[in-house]
């Protein structure tokens, strides 16, 4: 995988002749812990935002106050109507209440270098349409790193060239960065009000309207700590959408993904079993493959995420993570008929069978 293309870095810096009004909005869900973080990294940009819009979405702790504290402007999401889901109901509101020419919609575990707001808006204004990115994942606890293939994964089915010509082109969630009017022009989150890949989604209207859509790497200057709240959440943040998100890449993508996880299954489970076994005369070409996938891992977390020293060399346990996942993701859509996050239950079978109503 060669994500070389995808960087934006100090290159993307540049004087602006008449600098943009940039709206931050960020929803937040009971997100006391992760709101000093972003807002204070909002605070030491380079180039400030216009303003910073925090949505309280029923939050049941600090979260409303953290944000006054620091500036934001404070609104309280409305009652959730039919037909919605939380966050992009979220994301509406703050649209509603901002002014901005630029429109930077911001999850609350993301934290930006001192020159994330001007890199974005200079790599949006390249573009031409609207970019996201896939942020520097910091990990700290070992739960933490068992998300490492599922990770990479993630940034290849973003990152990936077979994508570039895909009609359904998705957008990374955590950080997007549009122009007001692109955003009017699709209806904004209002068009995919009901979608749990509300990303993904997202990307699609806007390629229906002719505007480009471009993924990037956050390369440290952009970047989150995910799910820090225990293995649970972690499970349910990635299975939430794994298994309906296959549906939207093209089938090249999805082939190479499947090659490349059966040659991990096979050297990264086999191996270890061989080892155990002490079936010493057909170990050597699967330890090859073995420490061929270690050294990729390395190397691909030179720009991707930190995930310690140990996980990429006993990557066969992040692969177990990363099939309980699928299987997880794949029972609550088949079987359950819903996925649960941030203390929501979202049933996907309501949302569609509205959505067709309404078409």
């Amino acid at each position: 995988m060669s994500f070389s293309e995808k960087f934006f870095s100090n290159n993307e810096r540049g004087h602006f002749k008449t600098p943009p009004k940039v709206s931050a909005i960020i929803p937040a869900r009971n997100e006391e812990s992760n709101l000093p973080k972003i807002l204070g990294s909002l605070a030491k940009q380079t180039l400030p935002p216009h303003e910073i819009i925090v949505v309280d979405d029923f939050s049941t702790d600090a979260t409303a106050e953290i944000a006054k504290n620091y500036g934001a402007h404070v609104i309280h999401n409305p009652e959730l109507p039919d037909g919605w889901t939380g966050k992009n109901w979220a994301l509406w509101n703050g649209y509603l209440a901002s002014t901005g020419d630029v429109l930077v919609f911001l999850d609350a575990d993301v934290t930006l270098a001192p020159i994330a707001l001007e890199a974005l808006i200079k790599a949006r204004e390249r573009t031409g349409g609207v970019i996201s990115v896939v942020p520097y994942h910091n990990t700290e606890r070992f739960y933490e790193r068992l998300s490492l293939v599922t990770y990479i994964l993630s940034i290849f089915v973003f990152t990936s060239p077979f994508e570039r010509n895909n009609p359904k082109k998705g957008l990374f969630g955590p950080c997007i960065v549009t122009t007001r009017h692109d955003y009017e022009r699709i209806n904004g989150h209002k068009s995919i009000q009901g979608e749990v890949l509300d990303d993904l989604k997202l990307g699609k209207k806007f390629i229906e309207a002719g505007i480009p859509v471009e993924n990037y790497l956050g390369n440290k200057i952009v970047s989150f700590r995910l799910y820090p709240n225990g293995l649970r959440s972690e499970l349910e943040g990635y299975g939430k959408s794994a298994a309906l998100g296959t549906m939207m890449f093209t089938s090249t993508t999805l082939i190479f993904i499947v090659l490349w996880l059966l040659g991990l299954f096979t050297t990264g489970l086999v191996f270890p079993f061989l080892l155990i076994t002490q079936h010493n005369a057909v170990v050597w070409p699967f330890l090859a493959g073995y420490i061929l996938y270690t050294l990729q891992f390395f190397y691909l977390l030179k720009y991707t995420g930190q995930y310690g020293v140990l996980m990429p060399i006993i990557h066969f346990l992040s692969l177990l993570f990363f099939i309980v996942m699928m299987f997880y993701s794949l029972y609550q859509v088949l079987f359950v008929g819903s996925v649960s996050w941030k203390g929501r239950q979202i049933n996907i079978r309501t949302i569609h069978h509205e959505r067709e109503e309404r078409l």
